[in-house]
Protein backbone atom coordinates (compact mmCIF):
# COMPACT_ATOMS: atom_id res chain seq x y z
CA UNK A 1 0.00 0.00 0.00
CA UNK A 2 1.65 3.30 -1.44
CA UNK A 3 2.23 6.28 1.23
CA UNK A 4 0.49 9.43 0.94
CA UNK A 5 2.86 12.56 0.84
CA UNK A 6 3.45 16.28 0.32
CA UNK A 7 5.54 16.82 -3.31
CA UNK A 8 8.63 18.50 -0.28
CA UNK A 9 8.67 15.18 1.17
CA UNK A 10 9.72 13.38 -2.19
CA UNK A 11 13.37 13.54 -1.02
CA UNK A 12 12.83 11.02 1.61
CA UNK A 13 10.65 8.27 -0.36
CA UNK A 14 13.30 7.75 -3.29
CA UNK A 15 12.54 4.13 -4.86
CA UNK A 16 9.19 4.00 -2.53
CA UNK A 17 5.30 3.98 -4.05
CA UNK A 18 4.08 7.09 -3.06
CA UNK A 19 0.49 8.74 -3.34
CA UNK A 20 0.26 12.70 -4.65
CA UNK A 21 -2.49 14.44 -3.91
CA UNK A 22 -2.88 18.05 -6.01
CA UNK A 23 -3.70 19.83 -9.27
CA UNK A 24 -2.40 20.05 -12.58
CA UNK A 25 0.27 22.74 -13.47
CA UNK A 26 1.30 21.94 -16.57
CA UNK A 27 0.91 18.62 -19.15
CA UNK A 28 2.92 18.21 -22.20
CA UNK A 29 3.16 15.19 -24.42
CA UNK A 30 6.03 13.41 -26.11
CA UNK A 31 4.55 10.07 -28.18
CA UNK A 32 4.90 7.20 -25.55
CA UNK A 33 5.43 9.68 -22.75
CA UNK A 34 3.02 12.29 -20.96
CA UNK A 35 4.50 14.59 -18.10
CA UNK A 36 2.51 15.96 -15.77
CA UNK A 37 3.85 18.96 -13.37
CA UNK A 38 1.07 18.52 -10.05
CA UNK A 39 1.42 20.91 -7.48
CA UNK A 40 -0.16 20.29 -4.11
CA UNK A 41 0.99 23.26 -2.05
CA UNK A 42 3.83 22.06 -0.49
CA UNK A 43 5.68 22.44 -4.09
CA UNK A 44 5.59 21.25 -8.11
CA UNK A 45 7.14 17.86 -8.93
CA UNK A 46 6.85 15.99 -12.57
CA UNK A 47 5.26 12.79 -12.76
CA UNK A 48 5.65 10.88 -15.60
CA UNK A 49 3.30 8.92 -17.51
CA UNK A 50 4.60 5.66 -19.56
CA UNK A 51 2.36 4.27 -22.41
CA UNK A 52 3.83 0.94 -22.24
CA UNK A 53 3.64 0.35 -18.71
CA UNK A 54 0.28 1.54 -18.03
CA UNK A 55 -3.20 0.22 -18.66
CA UNK A 56 -4.45 2.02 -21.91
CA UNK A 57 -7.30 3.93 -19.98
CA UNK A 58 -4.91 5.16 -17.33
CA UNK A 59 -2.72 6.91 -20.25
CA UNK A 60 -5.71 7.96 -22.09
CA UNK A 61 -6.70 9.83 -19.40
CA UNK A 62 -3.47 11.48 -18.69
CA UNK A 63 -3.00 12.47 -22.04
CA UNK A 64 -6.49 14.50 -21.47
CA UNK A 65 -5.97 16.71 -18.45
CA UNK A 66 -6.59 19.92 -18.42
CA UNK A 67 -5.11 23.01 -16.29
CA UNK A 68 -5.80 22.75 -12.92
CA UNK A 69 -7.66 19.60 -12.76
CA UNK A 70 -7.90 18.18 -9.01
CA UNK A 71 -6.26 14.55 -9.17
CA UNK A 72 -3.80 11.48 -7.10
CA UNK A 73 -1.30 10.16 -8.69
CA UNK A 74 0.34 7.03 -7.53
CA UNK A 75 3.89 5.93 -8.56
CA UNK A 76 7.18 5.35 -7.94
CA UNK A 77 9.49 7.94 -6.75
CA UNK A 78 12.68 8.54 -8.73
CA UNK A 79 15.67 10.87 -8.24
CA UNK A 80 16.61 12.72 -11.19
CA UNK A 81 18.39 16.06 -10.80
CA UNK A 82 17.67 16.90 -14.50
CA UNK A 83 13.50 17.08 -13.36
CA UNK A 84 12.02 20.20 -13.04
CA UNK A 85 10.17 21.20 -10.39
CA UNK A 86 10.23 22.92 -6.52
CA UNK A 87 12.07 21.70 -5.06
CA UNK A 88 13.48 19.78 -8.30
CA UNK A 89 15.26 16.94 -8.88
CA UNK A 90 12.84 13.94 -8.30
CA UNK A 91 10.01 12.72 -10.57
CA UNK A 92 7.06 9.99 -10.08
CA UNK A 93 6.50 7.42 -12.51
CA UNK A 94 3.21 6.65 -12.30
CA UNK A 95 1.42 3.57 -11.72
CA UNK A 96 -2.52 4.97 -11.53
CA UNK A 97 -3.91 8.52 -12.02
CA UNK A 98 -7.68 9.16 -10.67
CA UNK A 99 -9.24 12.40 -11.55
CA UNK A 100 -11.04 14.12 -8.82
CA UNK A 101 -12.89 16.90 -10.70
CA UNK A 102 -11.48 17.76 -14.59
CA UNK A 103 -11.22 21.62 -14.19
CA UNK A 104 -12.79 23.49 -17.51
CA UNK A 105 -10.59 25.89 -19.94
CA UNK A 106 -8.11 28.07 -17.46
CA UNK A 107 -8.63 31.92 -17.90
CA UNK A 108 -4.81 32.39 -16.74
CA UNK A 109 -2.55 30.82 -19.10
CA UNK A 110 1.15 31.70 -19.54
CA UNK A 111 0.56 34.69 -21.88
CA UNK A 112 0.87 37.89 -21.11
CA UNK A 113 -2.17 39.38 -18.84
CA UNK A 114 -3.06 42.69 -17.89
CA UNK A 115 -2.80 43.56 -14.42
CA UNK A 116 -6.36 44.57 -13.63
CA UNK A 117 -7.23 41.28 -15.32
CA UNK A 118 -4.77 39.49 -12.75
CA UNK A 119 -6.77 41.18 -10.25
CA UNK A 120 -9.91 40.55 -11.40
CA UNK A 121 -9.06 36.92 -11.80
CA UNK A 122 -6.76 37.17 -8.11
CA UNK A 123 -8.61 33.78 -6.58
CA UNK A 124 -6.73 32.47 -9.44
CA UNK A 125 -3.55 34.32 -9.84
CA UNK A 126 -2.80 32.96 -6.44
CA UNK A 127 -1.83 29.68 -7.65
CA UNK A 128 0.57 30.55 -9.85
CA UNK A 129 4.14 29.96 -8.98
CA UNK A 130 4.78 33.58 -8.32
CA UNK A 131 2.52 34.47 -6.05
CA UNK A 132 2.70 31.10 -4.10
CA UNK A 133 6.59 31.79 -3.77
CA UNK A 134 5.35 35.23 -1.87
CA UNK A 135 2.73 33.96 0.42
CA UNK A 136 5.06 31.43 1.22
CA UNK A 137 7.36 34.59 2.35
CA UNK A 138 4.65 36.12 3.39
CA UNK A 139 3.37 33.71 6.69
CA UNK A 140 7.62 33.25 7.75
CA UNK A 141 7.37 36.84 8.09
CA UNK A 142 4.15 36.98 10.20
CA UNK A 143 5.48 33.69 11.97
CA UNK A 144 8.94 35.34 12.88
CA UNK A 145 7.36 38.74 14.09
CA UNK A 146 5.31 36.63 16.37
CA UNK A 147 7.87 34.20 17.39
CA UNK A 148 10.64 37.12 18.03
CA UNK A 149 8.16 39.03 20.21
CA UNK A 150 7.41 36.42 22.10
CA UNK A 151 10.61 35.17 22.86
CA UNK A 152 11.41 38.54 24.52
CA UNK A 153 9.15 39.66 26.38
CA UNK A 154 6.27 40.60 24.71
CA UNK A 155 2.75 39.89 25.95
CA UNK A 156 0.42 39.72 22.44
CA UNK A 157 -2.65 41.64 23.19
CA UNK A 158 -5.49 42.39 21.13
CA UNK A 159 -6.84 45.84 20.58
CA UNK A 160 -10.33 46.94 19.10
CA UNK A 161 -11.04 47.33 15.42
CA UNK A 162 -13.99 49.18 16.04
CA UNK A 163 -12.91 52.37 17.82
CA UNK A 164 -14.94 55.81 18.28
CA UNK A 165 -12.59 58.37 17.46
CA UNK A 166 -9.21 58.67 15.41
CA UNK A 167 -5.58 57.31 16.45
CA UNK A 168 -4.21 59.45 13.88
CA UNK A 169 -5.38 61.27 11.20
CA UNK A 170 -8.85 62.19 11.01
CA UNK A 171 -8.67 62.25 7.46
CA UNK A 172 -7.98 58.68 7.08
CA UNK A 173 -10.88 57.06 8.86
CA UNK A 174 -14.10 54.67 7.37
CA UNK A 175 -16.78 55.50 8.88
CA UNK A 176 -19.56 52.48 10.02
CA UNK A 177 -22.70 52.85 11.76
CA UNK A 178 -22.62 51.58 15.12
CA UNK A 179 -26.31 50.87 16.11
CA UNK A 180 -27.36 54.64 17.33
CA UNK A 181 -24.15 55.41 16.80
CA UNK A 182 -20.99 56.23 14.48
CA UNK A 183 -17.49 54.57 14.66
CA UNK A 184 -14.59 53.81 12.53
CA UNK A 185 -12.37 51.10 11.53
CA UNK A 186 -9.03 51.04 13.44
CA UNK A 187 -5.89 52.94 12.28
CA UNK A 188 -4.02 51.85 14.46
CA UNK A 189 -4.12 49.66 17.59
CA UNK A 190 -1.58 51.90 19.35
CA UNK A 191 -3.45 53.96 21.96
CA UNK A 192 -5.24 50.43 23.08
CA UNK A 193 -2.03 48.88 23.67
CA UNK A 194 -0.74 52.13 25.64
CA UNK A 195 -3.22 51.19 28.37
CA UNK A 196 -1.33 47.54 28.44
CA UNK A 197 1.78 48.42 29.16
CA UNK A 198 0.59 49.51 32.44
CA UNK A 199 -0.18 46.23 33.02
CA UNK A 200 2.39 43.81 31.67
CA UNK A 201 5.47 46.15 30.45
CA UNK A 202 6.06 45.56 26.81
CA UNK A 203 2.93 44.34 24.41
CA UNK A 204 2.33 43.94 20.71
CA UNK A 205 -0.80 43.92 18.76
CA UNK A 206 -0.95 42.48 15.13
CA UNK A 207 -3.90 42.87 13.11
CA UNK A 208 -5.49 44.04 10.27
CA UNK A 209 -5.67 48.61 10.28
CA UNK A 210 -7.76 50.45 7.93
CA UNK A 211 -6.46 53.72 5.94
CA UNK A 212 -8.96 55.64 3.45
CA UNK A 213 -6.18 57.31 1.91
CA UNK A 214 -7.33 57.95 -1.37
CA UNK A 215 -4.00 56.81 -2.32
CA UNK A 216 -2.87 55.18 -5.95
CA UNK A 217 0.84 54.58 -5.21
CA UNK A 218 2.74 51.11 -5.44
CA UNK A 219 2.91 51.59 -1.54
CA UNK A 220 -0.51 52.17 -0.17
CA UNK A 221 -3.21 49.74 0.32
CA UNK A 222 -6.00 50.70 2.67
CA UNK A 223 -6.55 47.54 4.58
CA UNK A 224 -3.24 46.27 5.61
CA UNK A 225 -1.70 44.64 8.57
CA UNK A 226 0.25 45.81 10.94
CA UNK A 227 1.95 44.83 14.12
CA UNK A 228 2.95 47.23 16.67
CA UNK A 229 5.05 47.16 19.46
CA UNK A 230 4.74 49.33 23.17
CA UNK A 231 7.16 49.60 25.80
CA UNK A 232 7.13 50.92 28.93
CA UNK A 233 10.43 52.92 30.27
CA UNK A 234 11.69 53.32 26.33
CA UNK A 235 13.78 55.50 24.73
CA UNK A 236 13.37 56.78 21.39
CA UNK A 237 17.16 55.33 21.07
CA UNK A 238 16.04 52.25 22.97
CA UNK A 239 13.23 52.11 19.76
CA UNK A 240 15.88 52.02 17.31
CA UNK A 241 18.28 49.28 19.08
CA UNK A 242 14.69 47.06 19.63
CA UNK A 243 13.59 47.67 15.96
CA UNK A 244 17.39 46.70 14.12
CA UNK A 245 17.27 43.86 16.07
CA UNK A 246 13.83 43.16 15.35
CA UNK A 247 14.28 43.70 11.52
CA UNK A 248 17.58 41.99 11.17
CA UNK A 249 16.01 39.12 12.51
CA UNK A 250 12.43 38.95 9.73
CA UNK A 251 15.12 39.19 6.85
CA UNK A 252 17.27 36.40 8.26
CA UNK A 253 14.87 33.74 8.87
CA UNK A 254 13.50 34.51 5.25
CA UNK A 255 16.89 34.02 3.64
CA UNK A 256 17.34 31.20 5.90
CA UNK A 257 14.23 29.38 5.00
CA UNK A 258 13.05 30.44 1.38
CA UNK A 259 16.18 30.80 -0.91
CA UNK A 260 13.84 28.80 -3.41
CA UNK A 261 11.13 31.07 -3.31
CA UNK A 262 13.38 33.87 -3.47
CA UNK A 263 15.14 32.65 -6.45
CA UNK A 264 11.43 31.85 -8.22
CA UNK A 265 11.26 35.68 -7.63
CA UNK A 266 14.19 36.42 -9.57
CA UNK A 267 15.18 38.53 -6.13
CA UNK A 268 18.39 40.01 -6.15
CA UNK A 269 19.43 39.15 -2.27
CA UNK A 270 22.61 40.90 -2.11
CA UNK A 271 20.94 43.84 -0.27
CA UNK A 272 18.98 41.95 2.27
CA UNK A 273 22.40 39.77 2.91
CA UNK A 274 23.64 42.96 4.35
CA UNK A 275 20.69 43.77 6.59
CA UNK A 276 22.11 43.58 10.37
CA UNK A 277 22.24 45.78 13.26
CA UNK A 278 23.46 48.31 13.53
CA UNK A 279 21.53 50.12 10.86
CA UNK A 280 22.35 54.02 10.21
CA UNK A 281 20.97 57.01 11.95
CA UNK A 282 19.95 60.10 10.31
CA UNK A 283 18.07 62.72 11.85
CA UNK A 284 15.49 65.13 9.56
CA UNK A 285 17.74 67.84 9.33
CA UNK A 286 20.71 66.02 7.85
CA UNK A 287 18.14 64.13 5.38
CA UNK A 288 16.89 67.69 4.30
CA UNK A 289 20.28 68.70 3.39
CA UNK A 290 21.09 65.25 1.78
CA UNK A 291 18.33 65.84 0.05
CA UNK A 292 18.49 69.76 -1.08
CA UNK A 293 22.57 68.59 -1.64
CA UNK A 294 21.03 65.76 -4.47
CA UNK A 295 18.81 68.19 -5.96
CA UNK A 296 21.69 71.19 -7.08
CA UNK A 297 24.55 68.48 -7.69
CA UNK A 298 23.46 65.49 -8.65
CA UNK A 299 24.37 64.65 -12.39
CA UNK A 300 21.15 63.66 -14.80
CA UNK A 301 22.30 60.13 -14.69
CA UNK A 302 22.76 60.36 -10.80
CA UNK A 303 19.20 61.64 -10.95
CA UNK A 304 17.85 58.83 -12.79
CA UNK A 305 19.92 56.29 -10.61
CA UNK A 306 18.21 57.62 -7.49
CA UNK A 307 15.07 58.03 -8.75
CA UNK A 308 15.33 54.60 -10.13
CA UNK A 309 14.41 55.53 -13.52
CA UNK A 310 12.70 53.22 -15.87
CA UNK A 311 12.33 54.28 -19.80
CA UNK A 312 9.77 52.22 -20.33
CA UNK A 313 7.91 54.64 -17.50
CA UNK A 314 8.98 58.04 -20.12
CA UNK A 315 4.99 60.06 -20.02
CA UNK A 316 4.07 60.03 -23.80
CA UNK A 317 4.64 63.75 -25.42
CA UNK A 318 7.98 64.20 -23.12
CA UNK A 319 11.46 63.71 -23.95
CA UNK A 320 14.07 62.04 -21.49
CA UNK A 321 16.06 65.51 -20.55
CA UNK A 322 12.18 67.15 -20.29
CA UNK A 323 11.48 64.01 -17.64
CA UNK A 324 14.73 64.11 -15.56
CA UNK A 325 14.01 67.68 -15.12
CA UNK A 326 10.78 67.03 -13.65
CA UNK A 327 12.62 64.15 -11.79
CA UNK A 328 15.28 66.53 -10.31
CA UNK A 329 12.07 68.68 -8.73
CA UNK A 330 10.78 65.73 -6.83
CA UNK A 331 14.28 65.64 -5.09
CA UNK A 332 14.09 69.59 -3.54
CA UNK A 333 12.69 69.82 0.05
CA UNK A 334 11.20 72.04 2.35
CA UNK A 335 12.41 71.80 6.40
CA UNK A 336 8.93 71.32 7.52
CA UNK A 337 7.64 68.83 4.96
CA UNK A 338 7.01 65.25 5.03
CA UNK A 339 8.87 62.76 3.03
CA UNK A 340 7.02 61.75 -0.13
CA UNK A 341 8.05 58.33 -1.89
CA UNK A 342 10.72 60.36 -4.02
CA UNK A 343 12.75 61.62 -1.02
CA UNK A 344 12.47 58.37 0.84
CA UNK A 345 14.38 56.59 -2.42
CA UNK A 346 16.90 58.74 -3.27
CA UNK A 347 17.59 58.89 0.73
CA UNK A 348 17.83 54.87 0.66
CA UNK A 349 20.02 54.72 -2.13
CA UNK A 350 22.63 56.45 -0.26
CA UNK A 351 22.85 53.29 1.84
CA UNK A 352 23.46 49.54 1.58
CA UNK A 353 21.15 48.85 4.94
CA UNK A 354 17.46 50.09 6.14
CA UNK A 355 17.95 53.81 7.43
CA UNK A 356 16.37 55.44 10.27
CA UNK A 357 15.10 59.02 10.21
CA UNK A 358 14.66 60.58 13.36
CA UNK A 359 13.13 64.18 14.64
CA UNK A 360 10.57 64.85 12.31
CA UNK A 361 8.84 67.91 12.12
CA UNK A 362 6.19 68.20 14.82
CA UNK A 363 3.41 69.49 12.36
CA UNK A 364 3.46 66.65 10.00
CA UNK A 365 3.22 63.86 13.26
CA UNK A 366 0.45 62.39 15.34
CA UNK A 367 -0.22 63.82 18.17
CA UNK A 368 0.89 61.76 20.82
CA UNK A 369 4.16 62.66 19.71
CA UNK A 370 6.74 63.62 22.35
CA UNK A 371 8.36 66.78 21.46
CA UNK A 372 12.53 67.05 21.29
CA UNK A 373 13.79 68.64 24.52
CA UNK A 374 14.12 72.70 23.62
CA UNK A 375 12.70 72.51 20.55
CA UNK A 376 8.76 71.95 20.05
CA UNK A 377 8.75 72.16 16.98
CA UNK A 378 10.28 69.19 16.24
CA UNK A 379 9.42 65.52 17.97
CA UNK A 380 11.11 61.79 19.17
CA UNK A 381 9.53 60.27 16.37
CA UNK A 382 11.45 57.74 13.79
CA UNK A 383 11.12 56.09 10.31
CA UNK A 384 13.04 52.99 9.10
CA UNK A 385 13.44 53.26 5.47
CA UNK A 386 14.07 50.37 3.59
CA UNK A 387 16.68 50.01 0.70
CA UNK A 388 16.20 49.79 -2.85
CA UNK A 389 13.42 51.98 -2.80
CA UNK A 390 10.93 50.54 -0.70
CA UNK A 391 10.49 53.55 1.50
CA UNK A 392 9.17 52.97 5.35
CA UNK A 393 8.67 49.89 6.63
CA UNK A 394 7.98 51.28 10.20
CA UNK A 395 7.05 54.62 11.85
CA UNK A 396 7.89 55.04 15.65
CA UNK A 397 8.49 57.48 18.59
CA UNK A 398 8.25 58.25 22.02
CA UNK A 399 5.36 59.03 22.86
CA UNK A 400 3.81 62.48 25.57
CA UNK A 401 3.24 60.97 28.81
CA UNK A 402 2.72 64.45 30.75
CA UNK A 403 -1.02 64.78 31.18
CA UNK A 404 -0.86 68.65 30.34
CA UNK A 405 0.65 68.73 27.35
CA UNK A 406 -1.36 66.04 25.54
CA UNK A 407 -4.25 68.08 26.65
CA UNK A 408 -3.06 70.68 25.20
CA UNK A 409 -2.32 68.89 21.90
CA UNK A 410 -5.67 67.29 21.94
CA UNK A 411 -6.75 70.71 21.53
CA UNK A 412 -4.62 72.16 18.95
CA UNK A 413 -5.33 69.10 16.82
CA UNK A 414 -8.96 70.09 17.33
CA UNK A 415 -9.48 66.41 18.41
CA UNK A 416 -12.91 65.92 21.04
CA UNK A 417 -11.55 65.91 24.33
CA UNK A 418 -14.29 63.19 25.60
CA UNK A 419 -13.41 60.75 23.24
CA UNK A 420 -9.73 60.53 24.93
CA UNK A 421 -10.55 60.96 28.08
CA UNK A 422 -9.63 57.43 29.09
CA UNK A 423 -6.43 57.90 27.11
CA UNK A 424 -5.50 61.38 29.27
CA UNK A 425 -6.38 59.12 32.39
CA UNK A 426 -3.27 56.59 31.36
CA UNK A 427 -1.32 59.89 31.75
CA UNK A 428 -2.86 60.89 35.39
CA UNK A 429 -2.55 57.00 36.91
CA UNK A 430 1.24 56.00 36.89
CA UNK A 431 2.06 57.15 33.61
CA UNK A 432 5.61 56.66 32.73
CA UNK A 433 7.68 57.64 29.40
CA UNK A 434 6.80 54.93 26.73
CA UNK A 435 7.93 54.23 22.59
CA UNK A 436 6.18 51.91 20.29
CA UNK A 437 6.12 51.42 16.55
CA UNK A 438 4.54 49.68 14.22
CA UNK A 439 5.81 47.78 10.95
CA UNK A 440 3.28 47.41 8.19
CA UNK A 441 2.90 43.91 7.29
CA UNK A 442 3.02 44.27 3.18
CA UNK A 443 5.69 46.79 3.06
CA UNK A 444 7.96 44.19 4.28
CA UNK A 445 6.46 41.46 2.23
CA UNK A 446 6.93 44.11 -0.92
CA UNK A 447 10.88 45.17 0.15
CA UNK A 448 11.87 41.31 1.06
CA UNK A 449 10.34 39.57 -2.10
CA UNK A 450 11.34 42.81 -4.39
CA UNK A 451 7.76 43.27 -5.71
CA UNK A 452 7.26 46.25 -8.22
CA UNK A 453 3.41 46.47 -6.02
CA UNK A 454 2.22 46.24 -2.40
CA UNK A 455 -0.87 44.50 -4.29
CA UNK A 456 1.22 41.27 -4.37
CA UNK A 457 1.87 41.28 -0.98
CA UNK A 458 -1.49 40.48 0.17
CA UNK A 459 -4.02 37.68 -0.70
CA UNK A 460 -6.61 40.38 -1.59
CA UNK A 461 -5.93 43.63 -1.84
CA UNK A 462 -8.11 46.29 -0.84
CA UNK A 463 -7.15 49.86 -2.84
CA UNK A 464 -8.92 52.61 -3.83
CA UNK A 465 -10.43 50.94 -6.66
CA UNK A 466 -11.16 47.25 -5.83
CA UNK A 467 -13.13 45.88 -3.48
CA UNK A 468 -13.14 42.45 -5.81
CA UNK A 469 -13.12 39.50 -5.26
Amino acid sequence: MSTIISIADLAKHVGEEVTLRGWVYDSTGKGKLQFIKVRDGSGICQCVAFKPDLPEEVFAAAQKLSQESSLTITGMVKEDKRAPGYPGGYEVAIKTLTVISAAGEYPISPKEHGIEFLMDNRHLWLRSTRQWAIMRIRATIVSTIRNWLDDHGYLLVDTPILTPAAGESTSELFEVKYFDDMAYLAQTGQLYSEATILAHGKVYCFGPTFRSEKSKTRRHLAEFWMVEPEMAFFSLEALMDMEEQFVSAIVGRVLEKHRMELNILERDTSFLEKVSAPFPRINYDEAVVRLNKLYTESSDEEVKRLLRYDPANLPEGKTEGEYVRELRELLKMDWGNDFGSPHETALTQQFEKPVFVYHYPTAVKAFYMQPVEGRPESCRSVDLLAPEGYGEITGGSERIYDHDLLEQRIADYKLERKNYAWYLDLRRFGGVPHAGFGLGVERTVAWICGLQHIREAIPFARTMNRLYP
